[in-house]
């Protein structure tokens, strides 16, 4: 079984820009992870506005009995963020390096147009061996 489920990434605006599913259980069609990252961009607005402590940044991490969601957003909007086992441990360096992976292969990508989806062969490559070396090294799989 794979400690990683999903990942995915969200524009600014709220719009789903890359979906990988890595195994999940109940593997779900296109309307379906477009729903979720609509949810999920609502959801860390929602907790923005709605937190008693200024400068709050969003929901970093939602546990729930089957799974535990882990997002990173960066300082442009974008949202970075992985659906997981519970428990499971360095999904925010996985993400940090995901980020660093977006940088490195989508923005300096010419071909690339801001706010689009991503489709850089580059980035899914560098992104599978990341997720393998994290299920490998830091989860022991």
């Amino acid at each position: 079984m794979a400690a990683i489920y999903s990942l995915y990434i969200i524009n600014k605006s709220g719009g789903l820009i890359f979906y990988k599913d890595y195994g999940s259980k109940g593997r779900m069609d296109t309307n379906d992870s477009l729903r979720v990252a609509s949810l999920w961009h609502s959801m860390h607005a929602i907790s923005q506005q709605l937190s008693p402590t200024t400068g709050c940044s969003g929901i970093e991490l939602l546990e729930a009995d089957t799974f535990d969601l882990h997002c990173f957003q960066s300082l442009t909007g974008t949202k970075f963020f992985v659906v997981c086992e519970p428990g499971t441990q360095h999904m925010e360096a996985l993400l940090k390096v995901v980020y660093e992976l977006y940088t490195d292969y989508v923005l300096k990508n010419p071909f690339y147009e801001m706010e689009m989806p991503i489709r850089c062969e580059l980035f899914d490559i560098n992104l599978t061996q990341a997720v393998q070396k994290d299920r490998v090294v830091l989860l022991g799989r």
